[in-house]
């Protein structure tokens, strides 16, 4: 053995070292990539990876050192032994060797492309472990091993680079897995499907749980601090009450000062939450438990407490911390009063959300602040209707549950607005508008008829009067042109239902700025109430409730007439139909039919409410077609036919009500033979209306004419299936006759209009 230095060995030896180097770099960007793949991190992990690559070949000496490919994010391989002749690579790289014959034109290995970046395809995109056969790409065309590399360390694939997958070599349309190239067909990672955490284990999840956990458990202790030690006995209560105050400005000082910390926001919200409810509950025992203070005075310190909360709430910009603050004292006030002055710390409540619901979209906010008055008012007004029921007294403390119904409707209305001024969009401020109404309504009913009636017509006309004002156009009737030429004046009419039509409100209207889905919310709760004071204002007459109904219903269908209104006009079309569904109970198709429930079950209001139901129903007739976007044929058919049969069965229950009521005994015989001569008379009036419209209106005389046909075919079936068996004498007489000459004069003008619309004939 010789005892000189062998060069070739040196040299060899410094390759090992370089390539062991590269070989470390690889492997520490490797476990990069793999740690971030599982934060879901894979797109930015793989340029890591790429970087990681180049720096480590930049500082590779150049020599003979042999090729260490990159191995794939989860695949296993082993650094080849280097060599000295052949194509040399650094990760993946080819670099000048020793010898000629592996050295191009460029500097780099013969017939590798330049630019060509990790061994791959030239240009960005392709794989950093990427090594083609010759004609794919430059790279080389059999699997690489170095000289004295265990055949166990070269590719198991030939063609294909030491851990790249075998079923992969860089050709168009073959993707290596995990990898998605600029162009589809590999070269950078893509992004990875994050894995689905459980719920329990996302980030933030228990510490938020353990924080309202905390919140609940530590209220609960100070309601027993309060309540539960005196009834023990354990120390007195102004012991109990400064304790219970000082332990929970010593959790708003704790909150404070862990919020400031990092990672501390959810404890710090936690204790200032529960400090603030803490201090509210103090101020409700002093007041309501204790009565230490007067409850104005109480009142007006819970207030500003409760200010307090939601302003630092709003400074954190956090609705958790509002939302706890509120239903931490309004859920544990119950246990410290249940009196008139609980509803009095719950609307403190809901007004102290007011101004933070102008500045804050926090829409679970304001449902926490509403829902426990309007749920306290309501089970308080039913038990007290419980025990006037039982003991047949009038309720208690009703005046007060009234004077809290009206305080929560009024809170709820005025911050509906302020809110719908800020934001247009805001669907739970008018959502909160028919929750806070309901108290409302249910106070009216513990009062006498009179009162009651009272209460719910005024909530109804300002809830209605506030719909009016954005529903219906304030100034649409009239614009005026004027042209000075001449010294004359033109004026033109603009039709208020269409687009031309200005609506310019002003002074208070103006000012308010409604949003259209809270004046729709509000129109239809004023209805709610408008049928309650119908409801309870005919208690005593059932038989007039349809009268009433009917006229309410007239009323919003001559505004919609007026005005154009959609709304309007549902309102209008709802209430006619409650009023024919009343008349269908009272006056039923039996009743009608049988003389004995006939004088039994009808009179002169139920004539006059038939009567009134007929022009509700002509007036749905009349305004449906005048609507915008209304005017379809077949809606327009079909009101006229539904308008149709409801006309005769209001013309029946009318004839045979004042046949009952004033015509003695056979006062029933002549109602019904006066219903089928008028059920002609119609027929053959909207016929004739219809034969007359035939070549100017078609469409109008096709639903006149089919009105008119489906109501004489009415008359005719009565006239033989009831008349004929029920009416006798000259009643029927009379009846067949009338109904024969109509049928005479219908056929001869329905003959005449077609024959003068017929084209004349050529004489031949």
């Amino acid at each position: 053995m010789s005892t000189t230095i062998d060069p070739a060995l040196v040299a060899r030896l410094s390759g090992e070292f370089t390539a062991l180097g590269v070989r470390m770099g690889q492997l520490g960007g490797d476990l990069d990539v793999l740690s971030a793949q599982l934060r879901g991190e894979v797109a930015r992990a793989g340029n890591a990876v790429a970087a990681s690559s180049d720096s480590a070949a930049e500082q590779a000496e150049p020599g003979a050192v042999s090729e260490v490919p990159r191995i794939g994010v989860g695949e296993v391989g082993v650094p080849p032994e280097p060599t000295g002749s052949g194509p040399q690579y650094v990760a993946g790289q080819p670099i000048p060797s020793a010898g000629p014959s592996s050295v191009g034109p460029a500097g780099g290995m013969a017939g590798w492309p330049v630019g060509a970046r990790h061994g791959g395809p030239v240009g960005a995109g392709a794989a950093p472990n990427w090594a083609g056969p010759t004609g794919m790409h430059g790279g080389p065309a059999t699997p690489y091993r170095a000289a004295g590399m265990p055949l166990s360390w070269a590719s198991p694939t030939p063609g294909v680079p030491y851990g790249q997958p075998a079923g992969w070599a860089g050709a168009p349309g073959r993707t290596a897995p995990g990898w998605v190239g600029s162009s589809g067909r590999g070269g950078q990672f893509g992004p990875a499907r994050a894995a689905r955490v459980p719920w329990w284990q996302r980030e933030g999840v228990i510490s938020r749980v353990l924080a309202v956990a905390g919140v609940g458990v530590t209220l609960v202790g100070v309601l027993m601090l309060l309540v539960l030690a005196a009834q023990a006995g354990f120390f007195g209560p102004v012991a109990r009450v400064v304790a219970g105050a000082a332990l929970s400005v010593v959790l708003v000082g704790l909150g404070w000062r862990v919020f400031g910390r990092p990672g501390g926001r959810v404890g710090g919200i936690a204790l200032v939450a529960t400090g603030i409810a803490g201090l509210y509950l103090d101020v409700v025992a002093v007041t309501g438990y204790y009565r230490w203070i007067p409850g104005g005075v109480g009142l007006a310190v819970a207030l500003g407490v409760a200010l307090v909360g939601l302003g630092i709430a709003v400074r954190w910009q956090s609705q958790p911390l509002a939302v706890g603050v509120v239903l931490g004292a309004a859920v544990l006030s119950p246990a410290l009063t249940t009196e008139l002055m609980l509803l009095g710390f719950l609307v403190v409540l809901q007004a102290a959300g007011v101004p933070v619901q102008m500045r804050r979209n926090w829409p679970v906010l304001q449902v926490a602040r509403t829902l426990p008055v309007v749920l306290a008012v309501l089970g308080m007004v039913a038990l007290s209707g419980i025990e006037g029921a039982i003991s047949g007294a009038e309720a208690e403390q009703r005046q007060g549950l009234l004077i809290a119904a009206i305080a929560c409707a009024v809170v709820g209305l005025v911050g509906a607005l302020l809110a719908v001024r800020r934001r247009p969009g805001d669907i739970t401020a008018s959502i909160t508008i028919v929750l806070t109404a309901l108290p409302v309504l249910a106070a009216a009913v513990l009062f006498d008829r009179v009162m009651s009636v009272s209460i719910t017509a005024v909530l109804a006309a300002v809830l209605l009067g506030l719909a009016a004002t954005v529903l219906i156009p304030r100034r649409t009737a009239t614009a005026e042109v004027r042209e000075h030429g001449d010294s004359a004046v033109g004026t033109t009419k603009v039709d208020p239902g269409s687009a031309s039509a200005a609506v310019v409100p002003d002074g208070l209207v103006g000012r308010l700025r409604i949003a259209r889905h809270t004046a729709l919310v509000a129109g239809l709760t004023g209805a709610v109430a408008l049928l309650q004071s119908c409801t309870i204002a005919t208690g005593d007459h059932p038989r007039l409730l349809p009268t009433m109904l009917f006229a309410v219903g007239l009323a919003f269908l001559g505004v919609a007439a007026a005005s154009r209104t959609r709304v309007a006009a549902g309102l209008g079309i709802a209430f006619a139909l409650l009023g024919g569904l009343v008349m269908l109970a009272i006056a039923t198709p039996e009743t009608l039919a049988l003389q004995r429930l006939a004088d039994r079950n009808l009179d002169i209001s139920t004539a006059v409410a038939a009567v009134v139901g007929l022009g509700a129903a002509a007036m749905v007739a009349w305004t449906v077609p005048r609507l915008p976007r209304c005017d379809d044929p077949a809606l327009v058919t079909g009101v006229w036919i539904s308008v149709s049969i409801a006309g005769l069965y209001y013309v029946l229950v009318a004839a045979v009500s004042l046949g009952v009521s004033l015509g003695g005994a056979d006062g029933f015989i002549v109602g019904h033979s006066l219903a089928t001569i008028v059920w002609m008379v119609a027929a053959t009036g909207s016929l004739f209306y219809g034969l007359r419209r035939l070549s100017s209106s078609p469409a109008v005389a096709k639903v006149c004419l089919v009105s008119g046909l489906l109501v004489a075919a009415a008359a005719l079936a009565k006239l033989f299936l009831f008349d004929l068996a029920t009416l006798s004498g000259l009643i029927r007489v009379t009846a067949f006759l009338a109904v024969g000459i109509l049928l005479l004069l219908t056929g001869t003008r329905y003959a005449r209009a077609f024959a003068d619309a017929a084209p004349p004939r050529q004489a031949p």
